[in-house]
């Protein structure tokens, strides 16, 4: 299937806290394709966290089969989880993770900047420029995270995100921290990245706003799947 992104079958996750074993996933089967705008939706301590860093190779399953992009992901030590993170995945946080000490523009590229190949400085300054511009953020270009609203700040995620160009943006509870109009303007770019760009969005959310959006709804609770379309026939 060429166009599958996130294939995953029978996954898992335990936590080991001393001698507890917390299940934080139990035998998910999710499956996004390109251009997806799906939404993980339940309360907290559902999974909707666990699932979403598992899809971002930021953690691993304790058991399952989780392929992206047709290669199985499972079994990659952290370096090479790395490296597939920064040429295909972009995140969006609630608690946006920007760099104090940087500027827009700068924490805007530095994902790029982490590249083991990267291009050159005027070529990545005007992909910036270009996509600060998309996100509305051409007069802040200079300004540091404190000196920005909390919408500005969801702004400089998105375009951080995009920068690299990923297949796939995850973003977790990305209105969390916003207000309603804030909420449905940043919605409404991520909405427009989607339809125009082709941008695959996989959301986690209890925030009614944003699944009013989505083109697709999977619920979970307690670590699983319990509503919604989770694997592809």
């Amino acid at each position: 299937m060429p166009n599958t992104l996130v294939s995953m079958k029978d996954v898992t996750k335990i936590y080991e806290l001393g001698k507890t074993r917390v299940p934080a996933l139990q035998g998910v089967d999710l499956h996004i394709e390109k251009g997806e705008f799906t939404v993980i939706m339940g309360p907290s301590g559902s999974g909707k966290s666990t699932l979403l860093n598992i899809v971002g190779c930021l953690d691993r399953p304790t058991s399952g089969r989780y392929q992206f992009k047709g290669a199985d992901v499972g079994d990659r030590d952290f370096d090479k989880l790395a490296g597939l993170r920064n040429e295909n995945i972009g995140f969006i946080f609630q608690s946006f993770n920007l760099i104090p000490v940087l500027d827009v523009v700068e924490n805007i590229e530095f994902p790029c900047l982490m590249r083991t190949q990267r291009e050159s400085a005027p070529s990545l300054r005007r992909r910036v420029h270009a996509l600060a511009d998309e996100v509305g953020l051409t007069p802040y270009l200079k300004h540091r995270p404190d000196e920005l609203s909390g919408g500005q700040r969801q702004r400089v995620a998105i375009a951080r995100a995009l920068i690299t160009n990923p297949e796939l943006v995850l973003a977790d509870e990305p209105t969390a921290n916003l207000d309603s109009k804030t909420s449905e303007q940043i919605i409404a770019i991520m909405q427009r990245l989607n339809q125009e760009k082709g941008v695959t969005f996989l959301f986690s959310t209890h925030d009614p706003r944003v699944t009013k959006h989505a083109k697709r709804v999977v619920t979970m609770a307690d670590g699983k799947i319990v509503q919604g379309t989770p694997l592809a026939a």
